[in-house]
């Protein structure tokens, strides 16, 4: 049974719209706030195209279709939200604009209202202090594509209720997830094991000790994973990896974090991978 049956999404995004489809394919009523209409209409668009391509390949039904979009309502007004008793904020990665948001919809909901952010790279303790009531405040990091990647973060900030991270636990597991309870430290625990990993293989890269196609096939083959690290880059964004990872250097001055030259490079240059139509494997001369 669903403890949070009432869900805000704060942001239309590809990681808004992937946590609102999650939360109304598990049966609970979605608000998705937006800056303007346009946005919300994208965002409902995009939940269309990933159901429909899952009817294409025999996993959703037309009438699972229908009512997962049924239980999703965009809005660009934060008082529809008053009723919410879960919020999760999925706007950009930029402090100031969280903060802001999230005193501002603190203000609407009601005061036993839980609040989340699918944070990445910030300081949920940090974001924790824009709150009335920080004990409600948590991390609750879904990754992309949310409706599909089966593990969920929860992140307990200093000031989290003891008993939140439990609740949301249970609620990830209500949603077909696996919960994964962790500390509030700089990249929690997947980044913070991925990011140094993949500052290492493109250095590797850059060092050219093998063509990105080889370094991609050594990896998987070697290693057993499912995609390469060069590919798997391209398609999360070398800008949004930038910014996760030297956000976690920032916070820690640890060498590891530190974004490679190239990397840096890439980014000024607007090679950014699958978005820009160039990246590691699609560029091999992106140096």
């Amino acid at each position: 049974m669903l403890e949070f049956e009432k869900v805000a999404v704060l942001g239309f995004g590809t990681m808004g719209a992937g946590i609102a489809q999650l939360a109304a394919q598990g049966g609970c009523a979605v608000t998705v706030l937006e800056t303007d209409q346009a946005r919300v209409e994208a965002g409902t668009s995009a939940i269309g195209a990933f159901l429909a391509d899952g009817i294409r390949r025999g996993k959703v039904t037309p009438e699972q279709r229908s009512d997962i979009l049924a239980r999703v309502k965009g809005t660009t007004a934060i008082a529809d939200l008053a009723d919410t008793q879960l919020v999760i904020e999925a706007v950009t990665e930029r402090r100031d604009v969280k903060r802001a948001l999230l005193e501002e919809v603190a203000g609407t909901v009601a005061p036993q209202a839980v609040i989340v952010t699918n944070t990445s790279a910030l300081s949920v303790s940090d974001l924790a202090t824009a709150v009335p009531r920080p004990e409600r405040f948590a991390g609750l990091h879904f990754f992309n594509p949310a409706p599909l990647m089966k593990v969920i973060e929860v992140v307990r900030a200093v000031q989290t209720d003891p008993a939140l991270p439990g609740r949301l636990a249970d609620f990830a597991r209500a949603l077909g997830k696996e919960p994964v309870l962790v500390k509030d430290r700089p990249g929690f625990l997947i980044n913070r094991l991925l990011m140094p990993y993949l500052n290492d293989v493109i250095q590797a890269y850059d060092d050219e000790l093998a063509t990105a196609e080889d370094i991609d096939t050594a990896l998987k083959l070697g290693l057993g994973y499912k995609q390469g690290p060069l590919e798997l880059l391209d398609m999360i964004g070398l800008d949004v990896h930038e910014h996760a990872t030297r956000s976690a250097y920032d916070a820690t001055l640890d060498p590891a974090f530190a974004p490679p030259p190239l990397l840096q490079a890439m980014v000024a240059a607007g090679t950014l991978g699958n978005k820009s139509g160039a990246g590691f494997r699609s560029q091999e001369n992106a140096k």
